[in-house]
């Protein structure tokens, strides 16, 4: 069977069963997988084991006996390959990222902003904090800051739609393209993406896609209105007068992590510089250690704003959840790893083979079929990887592997509607009605998925690091 048919049987498998069977995320993926293994033909398989024997990742001994394993073991390698590579780095990332947000960190940040900016301003201090601080969850940002964005409204009397989309404009950018966020992380480790790099162009890109999102937010804020909900006003009005920990504290969890791995790169570049220091400096720039360092950071920040109990709560908290990310990521994972043993980056190599241009927009247009249909910006990304990850290991990729991380990113963006969760948060924390959320948030998030696309494409042409 063609690595092209089996691609498509285990795509329809993915969207299909999320989109008419209402199946989790997590099962979808993995029926994909076992799809696609039992269908893979032997003689592809002796292929893939051939090619990893003559890139000398496997002995002649492992490649003979893999053409003969049974389907489902192959699933499970790949499911546990993943699983060793992402463990450690989700469990670290959801503490950190559920600690800062307890703690106050980004509210802090937000807060420092709105201070320095003024209240003519104030809505580029909720678009700007997520670049410091990438939380796990856009979701769970946009709720903590949400009585932060009414208490401001309620204040100025005025702007509280451009507070709502400058919020989200920020959020979901760097949901999609900056680690330690589930999709960006995933496809980067996927695509051979160096951490520091994911991070920095990320945040380049994601800035300049979140600027246009931001200009079309005032655009939108001229045209429509939104009056702050009726609520409990005490509860909003201690946002601004809450007590958040110091600025410099609140961002030592997410810059740490970020300085370690880079100064470790440095050191390692171009060879491995000898010495204690170096040595040291290499254990913690380790991506793993990085991140238990900063979510250690994170910790105890969250242990000196509350207590002992939140701080075990907000563990037990992320743990819960980034469990539920995990499964999905090592899902995609085995579903990517068996249609790698397919051949398919050959077929799709020898496809694109003098198109390179085209093959940004075409990964940004398969990310976005996937997230329009079945909703979750997360599993588009965990199903594209493999597509471009086949495109790169054929040799045809005529840029950096960075920039299709990031196109994948910015195709996880249009277009959000009713099948999306983070749509209904949104829509419910704010007080949009659903078609009032179509004419203003779903619009902004795909304007900024193609600027971003637009501005990788651009920044690939003129600087494209082979």
């Amino acid at each position: 069977m063609s690595p092209l048919v089996l691609l498509l049987i285990g795509i329809t498998i993915v969207v299909g069963g999320i989109l008419t069977l209402r199946l989790h995320a997590f099962l979808a993926l993995v029926l994909g997988a076992f799809a696609v293994a039992l269908l893979t033909p032997q003689p592809a398989l002796e292929t893939y084991a051939a090619a990893r024997v003559k890139k000398t990742e496997w002995s002649a001994e492992v490649a003979k006996k893999f053409p003969d394993k049974a389907a489902t073991a192959r699933v499970a390698e790949e499911f546990g390959r993943t699983c060793a590579t992402f463990g450690l780095l989700i469990a670290m990332a959801s503490i950190l990222g559920e600690a800062m947000l307890h703690a106050g960190g980004a509210e802090a940040i937000a807060t420092a902003l709105l201070r320095a900016l003024g209240a003519a301003r104030a809505h580029w201090a909720f678009s700007s904090p997520h670049f410091s601080s990438p939380s796990r969850l856009f979701e769970t940002t946009f709720y903590l800051l949400s009585p932060l964005t009414k208490a401001v409204a309620r204040e100025t009397k005025k702007n509280y739609l451009l507070l709502v989309m400058c919020t989200v404009a920020g959020g979901t950018i760097t949901h999609s393209l900056v680690p330690p966020s589930a999709g960006p992380l995933f496809v980067a480790q996927e695509l051979g993406v160096p951490l520091p790099q994911m991070m920095g162009m990320g945040c380049l890109i994601g800035f300049g896609a979140a600027l246009f999102g931001s200009a079309f937010a005032m655009w939108s804020n001229r045209r429509h209105t939104l009056e702050v909900p009726a609520e409990d006003a005490a509860a909003v009005e201690s946002a601004l007068h809450r007590t958040l920990p110091p600025l410099a504290l609140s961002l030592i969890p997410v810059t740490l992590p970020v300085f370690l791995i880079a100064l470790s790169a440095w050191v390692n570049s171009p060879k491995p510089a000898p010495g204690l220091f170096a040595a040291v400096i290499r254990t913690l720039g380790e991506k793993e250690m990085a991140l238990t360092l900063g979510a250690c950071c994170a910790l105890l920040l969250l242990a000196w704003k509350r207590d002992r109990a939140a701080t075990n709560k907000a563990v037990g908290h992320a743990l819960t959840g980034g469990a539920t990310v995990l499964l999905i990521i090592c899902a995609g994972g085995a579903f990517g790893g068996v249609l790698r043993q397919t051949g398919i980056s050959d077929v799709l190599g020898s496809m694109l083979a003098g198109m390179q241009t085209f093959a940004l927009p075409a990964l940004f247009l398969i990310t976005t079929l996937v997230r329009t249909a079945q909703g979750s910006a997360t599993v588009a990304m965990i199903t594209s990887a493999p597509i471009a990850k086949a495109f790169i290991d054929n040799g045809s990729a005529h840029v950096n592997p960075v920039y299709f991380a990031i196109a994948i990113g910015c195709g996880s963006k249009p277009f959000p509607w009713m099948n999306d969760g983070g749509f209904w948060i949104i829509s419910r924390l704010s007080g949009l009605r659903e078609d009032q959320t179509l004419r203003t948030i779903s619009p902004m998030m795909s304007l900024q998925g193609v600027a971003g696309l637009v501005i990788t494409m651009i920044v690939s042409w003129l600087w494209p690091m082979p």
